[in-house]
């Protein structure tokens, strides 16, 4: 099992960091995004630093700097997710398609955060037309 370090960051050092990782060859696991117990969104970063994964937080923030430029693809797929699902900006980043999500429903729902039918209505639906 591979350990694990998590360091709390400012939004100012997201990009230092990411240009620091890829300069010294270390890859980018993923970035993650969820709503903490407080209802902050915390976004992390998690590097492949040999023996451990490092995992810098950006707690509360809803704008947030793009390292897609630093990391291409593998960095901004999941930032277009939290986009998508959370809203979260990336400054940089281009955000002009949507991943998943039918275009319309940006108009329709707002930006950001999908409309999530819960799973006890969708079984209740089931039951009733089944």
């Amino acid at each position: 099992m591979q350990a694990y370090k998590r360091t709390d960051i400012s939004k100012d050092q997201v990009v230092p960091i990411a240009e620091k990782m890829r300069k010294a060859g270390v890859g980018l696991v993923m970035i993650h995004g969820y709503l903490n117990e407080e209802g902050k969104m915390d976004i992390s970063w998690d590097y492949a630093v040999e023996p451990v994964i490092e995992s810098y937080h950006v707690v509360g923030e809803d704008t947030l700097p793009t390292i897609s430029g630093i990391y291409d693809e593998a960095a901004a797929w999941p930032e277009r997710e939290l986009n998508e699902i959370y809203g979260t900006v990336f400054e940089g980043l281009d955000m002009s398609k949507r991943l998943f999500l039918p275009e319309e429903m940006l108009e329709t729902q707002g930006k950001g955060h999908i409309m999530v039918t819960p799973l006890e209505e969708l079984r209740a639906k089931n039951i009733k037309e089944g």
